[in-house]
């Protein structure tokens, strides 16, 4: 049987993305309403028809292409593999993104919270910050993680609108001064599903595709590789750099498979009524299909301002009925709605640390008289969805899991990482023999998207700590610069990837051995917490974070002086190691 030529593969491609999604959404929005119709609860419907449908367009992707598995897993992987190694490696580092906050914010340096916390004298605590006409205030809690309180207000609406983010020491109720960056928490969490790429969503719809691809890549990897308790157990470092990349690509793919998959497709989850929001319009009429799903699927509750001034009951109190309730469980946050007017209303939401399901467990309180409005929780639908966001997000408290959840996720920088470079020494001698330019290209974009990623990150640590306080430069702030160097050192690792070619990669990695131990010199220098002193004052977090670097120091030390000079080129054995060029990016 004659193979099938490239050009129509990549044609039947092209078709079957618009087209298996189209069929897709025609399901969804179908099971939607009929779901809906038959009685269930249209929230419901459309929670379980969206769900569906992110396991449906990625099985059509693959009947549809049945025949051409091995060059979609291989070009699947070489266009979305910068953007999935993105994904993983910030998905990695924010497993650690609270310590990585206190690590860049060391006034936040705090010892354990206090037990107990008056809510009321929270509020007090933090009227004064509150700017008039504000719309609503919020505090989160402390936690073990993160032991500060964590204020944020909106105020006005629109273009005027204006929100604002202070952090109160739970201990002395005492505003700390700016941090001056927006740490893991703000930079790396929104990176990792946004790319910070706000128009139109783009990232958010490029992170998705990824994702698809990356569950495509993973179904059609396990059909390819038919032997894969025995390549669990093959890995050949002293052979050719081909040979061992893919086997170093084949065993963590095994290794990890179900965490790989697991968390690909509860990422999608997350974002499934964007994805799919044609089972909303299938499940609700008129033009507010997406606000009636949001209210009623998280339990939105609302009432407007009555225009007059009103009191505000105790919130202690208020806490300890949502606590009896929730039969022993304990808030995360509070919220203030309309604070100061007399329709004014307290939202409370039970906390999951001891949970995998984030649960919409949420009670709202009239202000004024503490009395109960409105109790909701998830249906069973919401709560499966919340459950395996709980899943991906691992917001309980298990340090174990935590640290596996970190090594699965580096496990697929590795996947993604082996997978580009057996693609480019599979490839390396035939192109340069015919004079094409596709190895230098992709050798480009793979450098700078893997280890020009991880230099930018350091870089970023490293700004963190090297910036003055005040800093400022043509009216950017301090924590904008810090993500100026971010993306400014990481565009300039493409361009020294295109430049320098093979030799990149060793050199690359020898900046990151530099940088990581220079971010825990300068940490040492700014604040005096070297990994010894961190660990004696127990600030764990910081002394984690510093050893951690170190370890990373060492690791590109140690691939900086295997590679000697960049990627060692080896010509592809004919037979199976031919046919596997063919089938692994």
């Amino acid at each position: 049987m004659q193979p099938t030529p490239p050009n129509f593969r990549l044609l039947r491609l092209l078709a079957a993305i618009p087209g298996g999604y189209l069929l897709s959404a025609l399901a969804v929005s179908g099971i939607g309403a009929g779901l809906a119709w038959s009685g269930m609860a249209r929230a419901e419907a459309v929670a379980l028809g969206g769900m569906l449908g992110l396991v449906l367009y990625p099985a059509l992707l693959l009947w549809g292409l049945r025949k051409s598995l091995a060059w979609l897993h291989t070009w699947a992987g070489v266009v979305l593999g910068g953007v999935l190694f993105a994904v993983f490696w910030t998905g990695s580092l924010i497993v650690f993104d609270r310590e990585i906050d206190r690590w860049m914010m060391p006034d936040t340096r705090l010892p354990p919270a206090p037990r107990e916390l008056s809510l009321d004298r929270i509020a007090q605590a933090v009227a004064p910050a509150l700017p008039a006409g504000a719309s609503q205030w919020r505090v989160d809690l402390a936690t073990e993680r993160a032991p500060l309180l964590r204020f944020s207000y909106k105020a006005g609406a629109g273009e005027d609108a204006q929100e604002g983010v202070r952090r109160l020491d739970p201990a002395r109720l005492a505003f700390l001064p700016e941090p001056g960056t927006e740490g893991a928490s703000g930079f790396l969490f929104p990176f990792h599903y946004g790319l910070h790429l706000k128009w139109m969503d783009l990232g958010k719809w490029l992170v998705g595709a990824a994702g698809m691809a990356m569950l495509v890549l993973l179904v059609s990897g396990v059909i390819i590789h038919r032997k894969l308790f025995v390549q669990f157990f093959t890995f050949r470092p002293h052979k050719s750099l081909q040979r061992s990349s893919l086997d170093l690509h084949n065993l963590t793919g095994v290794l990890a498979l179900p965490f790989h998959f697991v968390i690909t497709l509860s990422g999608l989850v997350i974002f499934f009524s964007m994805y799919f929001p044609q089972a909303q319009r299938g499940a609700y009429e008129g033009a507010k299909a997406k606000q009636a799903f949001t209210a009623e699927a998280y339990g939105k509750f609302a009432r407007p301002k009555a225009g007059v001034p009103g009191t505000m009951a105790s919130l202690d109190a208020m806490a300890a009925q949502a606590e009896q309730q929730w039969q022993g469980g304990q808030p995360y946050f509070v919220r203030v709605w309309h604070p100061g007017d007399a329709n004014s209303y307290v939202e409370l939401r039970r906390s999951y640390a001891k949970d995998i399901t984030m649960n919409l467990d949420q009670i709202y309180f009239d202000a004024a008289s503490g009395a109960v409005l409105k109790r909701f929780e998830a249906g069973p639908v919401m709560t499966l969805q919340r459950a395996v966001s709980g899943l991906h997000f691992i917001q309980f408290e298990h340090w174990p899991l935590r640290w596996l959840y970190f090594l699965a996720g580096l496990s697929g920088c590795v996947l993604i990482g082996t997978g580009f470079l057996f693609w480019l020494e599979a490839r390396r001698a035939r192109h340069a023999k015919h004079g094409l330019a596709g190895v230098r290209l992709v050798e480009a974009l793979a450098a700078g998207s893997i280890t020009g990623l991880i230099v930018a990150t350091l870089a970023w640590l490293a700004a963190n700590r090297l910036l003055p306080p005040d800093a400022s430069l043509a009216g950017v702030t301090r924590a904008a610069l810090e993500l100026w160097i971010f993306f400014l050192v990481w565009l300039a690792c493409f361009v020294h990837a295109w430049g320098r070619r093979r030799a990149a990669w060793r050199e690359q990695a020898w900046a990151i051995c530099a940088l990581a131990i220079a971010c825990v010199a300068l940490n040492a220098l700014s604040t005096g917490d070297h990994p010894v002193r961190a660990a004696a004052r127990g600030m764990w977090a910081v002394a984690g974070i510093d050893m951690m670097l170190l370890a990373a120091a060492a690791l590109a030390a140690f691939a900086g002086v295997r590679m000697r000079g960049g990627p060692a080129s080896a010509p592809a054995r004919p037979g199976r190691s031919g046919k596997a060029a063919e089938a692994v990016p």
